[in-house]
């Protein structure tokens, strides 16, 4: 006994053995038994594997969580099916971070934003919860606001982060292609019409426009760190399927944190000259585009910005709700999951918009925490990524703060916090600040696709950090 205990893989095959045996054996005397002895036995093997290929398991659920699999669901199954997919994706990455957090040991991060959904919570619960909310519904919604950031309580290794950064970069890409075959047999269109057409993958158009900004900003740092002419590709055609989910204010940030980023962040790796070529290269496209705008009208983001530019798709009928609702409890708020049920579902603008969420962060969190509950959030927010990205290299750390600003403005027209693309984009900045002690790494030759941008007469010499500490004797 003390020799299986002290090897956890053997107690855990041993668990799933018996399981298996009891499942085989109530289908023969007790039938009624079998299915949840079954899948007691499936949940076993399944954590049995996650727990032996911590990494992978969590890539794997970082490209499924990408994909935004319940708007798929919900067309097949029907609407009642959204928020239960949603549950179980954000439920894995809950166990994922809790077994991260068993495999690579604990860590407090007391300014990880999850504890501003903490405190609200509890504020809501001691204050008052809004009409129809009840406390088993506030601490659903609060667990959901709290698991894109479960990965931050972990001690994640060098080797966690470099993967989650990785699959990040092919987020986008993954959720397209995976769309191919099912649109080639008709199962679901690649594209929705939507005011024109937009690239939706398995998801929505702005779901995974979402998914793009982690995307590029993992395609970005890693281009500043080996200048590796794979990660430029992945870069553009990232930004060209974020181009056509015809999502505007995604593609805002994004060419902002780009632009400001390559005309003002050095980088050994990917020279000055390289990096105005392509600043340059996308300013000439852009009067190309307004000329034929007209002709690709067909396309959503050309048809909002030839005809409709200030158009904020409905937003503005939403938020004089939910202005109302925080009005009414200005301080302290509603308690988490308010933002919920302020637009009943049956309305008549719900009806039109088929959405009752704010499409602002800033007004759902002053409806659920009131404006303490909403300074509190703003604060640790801006406290975590400042403190976290100090000891990073220096182009991850201004690309990062960069991000988080543009994260902050992103805010203000869409629903950034309770969507699954959140856990896309915290998983990918709990990686970023798991790895400060990292460098560019000098590897040996690699394939033409992965060359360094460097030409050999641009390359300076081996920093000190790279240097090997002893020599031979």
């Amino acid at each position: 006994m003390r020799a299986i205990a002290d090897h956890p893989d053997v107690s855990i095959l041993t668990a799933a053995a018996a399981l298996l045996t009891a499942a085989l054996a109530c289908g023969l005397l007790a039938p009624a038994l079998f299915e949840m002895l079954l899948a007691a036995t499936v949940l076993a093997c399944l954590g049995f594997l996650a727990f032996r290929f911590p990494t992978q398991s969590c890539v794997l659920w970082l490209l499924v969580t990408g994909m935004s699999l319940e708007m798929a669901f919900a067309d097949w199954v029907g609407d009642a099916a959204y928020q239960p997919v949603i549950a179980v994706i954000k439920a894995i990455g809950i166990g994922l971070g809790c077994l991260c957090v068993l495999r690579f040991g604990p860590k407090l991060d007391l300014l990880c934003p999850a504890w501003g959904f903490v405190a609200m919570l509890l504020t809501g619960l001691a204050h008052g919860l809004y009409p129809g909310l009840t406390a088993t519904e506030s601490l659903r919604s609060a667990i959901g606001s709290i698991a894109p950031f479960v990965f931050c309580f972990a001690r994640l290794p060098p080797h966690w982060a470099e993967a989650i950064i990785r699959a990040a970069k092919w987020c986008p890409v993954v959720a397209v292609a995976a769309c191919l075959p099912l649109a080639a047999v008709g199962l679901r269109p690649l594209f929705v019409d939507s005011g024109g057409a937009r690239l939706a993958g398995l998801g929505h158009p702005a779901f995974l426009a979402n998914v793009c900004l982690p995307a590029i900003y993992a395609c970005l740092i890693q281009l500043y760190r080996e200048g590796r002419r794979g990660d430029l590709g992945l870069l553009i055609a990232n930004g060209l399927i974020l181009l056509l989910t015809g999502a505007r204010a995604p593609l805002f940030y994004a060419i902002a944190v780009c632009g400001i980023s390559l005309l003002s962040i050095r980088s050994r790796q990917f020279a000055a000259r390289d990096r105005i070529l392509l600043v340059l290269s996308v300013l000439a496209l852009l009067p190309m585009l307004v000329l034929f705008a007209g002709a690709f009208s067909e396309v959503r983001l050309f048809n909002v910005m030839a005809n409709e530019a200030g158009n904020l798709s409905g937003r503005d009928l939403l938020w004089p709700e939910f202005e109302a609702a925080a009005a009414r409890s200005l301080w302290f708020g509603w308690g988490v999951g308010a933002g919920n049920v302020v637009i009943p579902p049956d309305s008549a603008i719900v009806q039109q918009m088929h959405t009752w969420a704010a499409h602002n962060e800033y007004l759902r969190i002053g409806v659920e925490g009131g404006l303490l509950g909403r300074a509190l959030l703003i604060a640790l927010f801006a406290a975590w990524v400042f403190v976290r990205s100090r000891d990073l290299p220096a182009a991850d750390r201004r690309i990062m703060r960069l991000a988080f600003l543009a994260y902050a403005g992103h805010a203000a027209t869409d629903n950034v916090l309770i969507s699954t693309p959140a856990c896309v984009m915290f998983a990918f900045t709990a990686a970023v600040f798991a790895r400060p002690s990292l460098r560019p790494s000098h590897p040996s030759p690699v394939p033409n696709f992965a060359r360094p941008i460097l030409r050999p007469s641009q390359t300076s010499p081996v920093p000190n950090f790279a240097r090997p500490r002893f020599r031979p004797s």
